[in-house]
């Protein structure tokens, strides 16, 4: 306990002094949000992958997928790094970069109010982000709060609310800077972490090939006299697993905390430098995760909870119950660093989003244009300190909303995140986009692809999910790119000169 509590403290003390280091870049909006848009590779690529994943995929999906795909699960760590970083790096990175920082959009709801001259839909995107936010927030408190119980024996209730004080802490003080800094101790502790965790869990069952030779003798659920399913290629249930791939791969696209990390980076050679981390860390990462799960089936049955259902999020903390204390310990700051980061990343989102979209929404001229209402072109640094202000009282406000959830979790981690990632990207992906690549595309196919993507996912909650939430995200998320398209060619076109203007920031580099 000594161990796990002083590795824990000089982690958490680390942290903290980042962000009181960093308070002086946080005083004006683009500090604070962007980091004065002057990130390196190495720092954006780390946060991007640590905001990618958290105890969320750890503990939530890690040990649910794990149990339901057996060894198959690792298809999707594969797919998070190919899909969900490299593509995601080589489609959206020196696009968003360039057009955001061309009509000085410094969130995604102001992209979408910019690019499609509509305050009506930054508003809108704003309230959605806000919104949807919060249930992958709890999700991730709940998951670290877990394997927190587990390592300490401290209560679920009071792991929540420390992990909440202390992310806020370092969040309020430094704005992206500290969260990007972090991000990138924490991301080496997580690379260290699950290449560790894994080597002991597979000696724990007698070496790889053992561990192997044992998921293949398990029968499968539905046929007790078939083995094998849970050790072969595809698994037992190929199409589930491709829902799980798209939801959990392409989502990045579409979410705000995550493309928020293109607006930030120095230019384009740092993209070109930051897409190979980003790809590499997620492949070790996200790819060890599930490749862990997969073998959640060799550490006994699940408990059951009162509503007669498995507890899938109690697999991982199980599995790793029998370990060492230094691994354990290992394991809690492991688990620590994805979820510190990951929440950074959505608080500080969630409060720019309102404190820019909803409070202060300044109309902005494209270059080379004016417009009647635009705002002059220096802004009064007390204006600047005053939006600075509401954006970290909104990080308190987001918390607590957040842990009011996470106290009383209403389903599984991994069905929080599909509520969420399914509404977000489902909206968001497909008009942001073709939004950086197609000119055709028309302010009422945004419209129509928020209205397909939060309209579904909620139906579905409300029928109560005859779609599995995970499924239903990923639908969400595909069906929109055929919405945008076909509502763009029956509905009005933007002004074609003000649309060149917008993408005449791809002709120089």
């Amino acid at each position: 306990m000594f161990i796990k509590i002083l590795l824990t403290v000089i982690f958490l003390v680390a942290t903290v002094g980042v962000g009181i280091w960093s308070r002086k870049q946080a005083r004006s909006v683009d500090g604070f949000v962007l980091g004065g848009r002057s990130v390196g590779p190495w720092l954006t690529a780390f946060a991007f992958g640590t905001s990618y994943f958290s105890a969320v995929v750890f503990v939530g999906y890690a040990g649910q997928f794990g149990w339901k795909y057996g060894l198959s699960s690792a298809w999707i760590g594969i797919g998070n790094a190919i899909i969900g970083s490299l593509l995601a790096w080589l489609l959206l990175g020196r696009r968003t970069k360039l057009m955001t920082q061309h009509i000085e959009s410094r969130t995604m709801p102001d992209f979408f109010g910019t690019r499609f001259s509509s305050q009506g839909l930054r508003v809108v995107a704003s309230v959605i982000a806000f919104v949807f936010l919060i249930p992958y927030t709890a999700g991730v408190y709940k998951g670290i709060s877990t394997l927190f119980e587990m390592g300490f024996g401290i209560p679920y209730e009071y792991c929540v609310i420390i992990m909440a004080v202390l992310t806020a802490v370092y969040v309020i003080l430094g704005g992206y800077k500290a969260t990007a800094m972090n991000d990138f101790i924490q991301g080496i502790i997580m690379l260290f972490g699950i290449v560790t965790v894994i080597a002991a869990v597979l000696a724990s069952q007698g070496g790889l090939v053992s561990a192997v030779e044992k998921m293949a003798a398990l029968p499968a659920d539905d046929a007790p006299d078939v083995n094998g399913g849970f050790a072969s290629l595809w698994g037992p249930d190929p199409w589930g697993l491709l829902g799980v791939v798209v939801l959990t791969s392409l989502g990045t696209m579409g979410l705000p905390q995550m493309v928020g990390k293109f607006y930030s980076i120095t230019d384009e050679s740092a993209i070109r430098r930051g897409t190979i981390i980003s790809t590499v860390f997620a492949f070790i990462v996200a790819g060890g995760c599930y490749f862990l799960g997969g073998f959640g089936r060799l550490f006994g049955t699940p408990p059951m909870l009162p509503n007669g259902r498995l507890d899938f999020d109690s697999i991982i903390p199980s599995m790793l119950a029998s370990l060492p204390d230094i691994l354990i310990a290992l394991v809690v700051l492991l688990v620590l660093s994805a979820s510190m980061s990951t929440l950074a990343s959505l608080v500080l989102t969630s409060s720019s989003t309102m404190t820019l979209d909803l409070i202060y929404r300044d109309k902005k001229a494209l270059p080379g244009e004016v417009e009647d209402g635009s705002i002059d072109d220096i802004v009064s640094e007390k204006v600047e300190r005053r939006k600075v202000v509401v954006m970290r009282v909104l990080i308190v406000f987001f918390i607590v909303i957040s842990l009011m959830i996470a106290l009383n979790p209403p389903t599984f981690i991994a069905q929080l995140m599909g509520i969420s990632w399914g509404a977000l990207a489902g909206a968001f992906l497909a008009p942001f986009m073709l939004g950086l690549y197609w000119r055709g595309t028309t302010t009422a196919s945004v419209w129509a692809c928020f209205v397909w993507g939060v309209g579904l996912t909620v139906v579905n909650m409300i029928l109560g999910n005859p779609i599995n939430p995970i499924n239903c995200g990923a639908i969400a998320m595909v069906g929109g790119f055929p919405v945008v398209f076909l509502v763009s060619l029956f509905t009005p076109k933007l002004p074609q000169k003000r649309v060149n203007r917008i993408f005449e920031c791809y002709q120089t580099k």
